[in-house]
């Protein structure tokens, strides 16, 4: 319990002296003492340098040994798929984004993976086999009877194969786990953003999907299949727009408060999507029309970002009634691209449909969320393991 916990202080707070372990742990300097010199015989701990600036003679100072072990993070998106190695400190020391290929056939995913992951090992200077537990990001979830992936049809059907997951274990000699792209996003938040410190909590993604993570009490909560949190599908019966949705047959929430919404609102309130936005590309059209409309919020910009409120509000409320979470974390770049702006609105429309109010914040990990859910899910199964001195 003692080299636990002074393994966490270092992550913690950065390379510390003896005697700051001590006092941040209650335990004597000879006990300390003791126990740094086992953390480094083990080879967990390393010496990081001296204290400098202070009087008296300056102080050994001792970090986590980043090269006691490496995992990998794998970002499966519908355009390509990014992958990242760190070592157990948390740095990033390669990554590399792989974009599809052409006619990716039932084998192309699984190889998609291991040429991304080989160049980001690569660049790390590193091979497969130094790896410790890799962890993989896809939207939707894999079915736990049949192996297939679920709700994710927009991804290249190699991605739905039966056996990739048995492809994957064949290539990679190392534990691999399977995770929903928006659970790795709210893990973020929980471990390095805007989530720190809440038990319960939503998040809530939006960029190709409308997805939501449920963190209950501290865990994630997945559902009997991994389905939890799939609010693209949820159905908004009462709501003006309603009859299009069910035309769409894509859920009503989806169809409703997508990111192909947000330009299908302007163009009925009349406004031009910026030039610099190819045709066909909804994420990039929502991200660029909220955030002009977020700079001048006037007119029909203000009309635009006020009905977009609504429509966010219109499944958000149905989360808030069930879940009663403390805050509500807004990710992905449709939710960024309307700023406090967009959050202001959405608060007042949420107070008026739903029985509490929780905080709504913004997503504050910005740089590949996902992936760096990735590594953090990685890191957190690999540090109990090689943090447990007891199996040395």
């Amino acid at each position: 319990m003692n080299d636990r916990a002074a393994l966490d202080l270092l992550l913690a707070h950065g390379p510390l002296s003896r005697a700051r372990i001590g006092d941040l742990t209650g335990l004597s300097k000879p006990t300390a003492s003791q126990l740094l010199a086992r953390l480094e015989a083990a080879g967990l701990v390393v010496a990081a340098g001296t204290t400098a600036g202070r009087p008296g003679p300056a102080a050994q100072l001792y970090a986590v040994d980043p090269h006691a072990a490496r995992v990998a993070g794998v970002d499966v998106t519908p355009g390509r798929v990014v992958a990242a190695v760190a070592g157990l400190t948390g740095e990033v020391i390669g990554s590399h984004a792989l974009p599809y290929s052409e006619g990716v056939g039932a084998a192309g995913a699984a190889d998609q993976v291991t040429r991304a992951l080989d160049r980001a090992l690569k660049a790390a200077g590193l091979h497969r086999c130094d790896l410790h537990r890799a962890v993989i990001a896809t939207p939707g979830s894999f079915d736990p009877r049949t192996g297939v992936l679920r709700h994710a049809d927009h991804l290249p059907r190699g991605w739905h194969s039966p056996t990739l997951r048995e492809e994957l274990a064949a290539a990679l000699p190392v534990p691999v786990a399977y995770e929903n792209d928006v659970n790795l996003a709210a893990i973020a938040e929980q471990r390095l953003g805007a989530a720190r410190g809440h038990r319960d909590f939503v998040l809530l993604w939006n960029e190709e999907g409308l997805g939501a993570a449920l963190v209950l009490g501290g865990r994630l909560h997945r559902g009997s299949t991994g389905g939890a949190g799939e609010v693209g599908f949820l159905p908004v019966p009462g709501h003006p727009l309603v009859r299009q949705a069910a035309r769409l047959g894509s859920g009503g929430y989806q169809a409703l408060a997508g990111a192909q919404a947000v330009p299908e609102l302007a163009a009925e309130l009349g406004m031009v999507l910026p030039p610099a936005v190819p045709a066909g590309e909804p994420v990039g059209a929502a991200v660029a029309l909220l955030r002009q409309a977020a700079a001048h919020p006037e007119g029909a910009q203000l009309r635009l970002l006020r009905r977009y409120a609504t429509a966010l509000a219109t499944g958000l409320a149905s989360l808030v009634a069930v879940l009663d979470p403390e805050v509500v974390v807004l990710s992905g770049a449709v939710n960024d691209a309307g700023g406090d702006v967009l959050r202001e609105l959405l608060a007042a429309e949420l107070a008026d449909l739903a029985p509490s109010r929780p905080r709504l914040v913004p997503g504050t990990v910005r740089e590949r969320p996902v992936l760096r859910g990735a590594l953090e899910s990685a890191l957190a199964a690999t540090r109990d393991e090689v943090f447990d001195t007891t199996r040395r």
